[in-house]
């Protein structure tokens, strides 16, 4: 996905503007990943990318509504930004803050619901809390 993000970006419906273009090659550059607004602006001001966390917010919110992005919401306030769009569930570890991707294979989900007229389920969001077991 690192080669062509200005292809990547179009190809989406996004125009690659300057901010864009250094946000998308520090998000796509290491494969998959869970990332913040936080730790994604920390990462493009070490990178000597001039740019505000209001643009970060705008430009991953940017990025989950044109599908390069998917959203997992965690707790309240906590958002992660998950390049893997696939579908797929997740660990996160309470203590650390860090959220890891389930292998499909390992969950199995039946007895879903009927969608309320008019609608229809886009996804199944999982997420499985972890907490260090007591004496380890």
């Amino acid at each position: 996905m690192t080669g062509n993000v200005a292809g990547l970006l179009r190809g989406a419906g996004l125009r690659p503007t300057r901010q864009r273009v250094a946000l998308a090659r520090l998000l796509f550059a290491e494969g998959d990943r869970h990332v913040t607004a936080e730790r994604l602006h920390e990462e493009a001001l070490a990178s000597r990318v001039p740019v505000s966390l209001a643009t970060v917010y705008n430009t991953l919110h940017q990025f989950t509504q044109a599908g390069l992005l998917r959203e997992v919401a965690v707790e309240g306030a906590k958002t992660y930004f998950d390049t893997n769009t696939s579908n797929h569930y997740h660990f996160f570890c309470e203590r650390s803050g860090r959220l890891l991707d389930i292998s499909t294979g390992d969950i199995r989900i039946d007895g879903l619901p009927e969608a309320p007229e008019g609608m229809a389920i886009s996804r199944v969001d999982v997420l499985v809390r972890l907490v260090k077991k007591a004496g380890s």
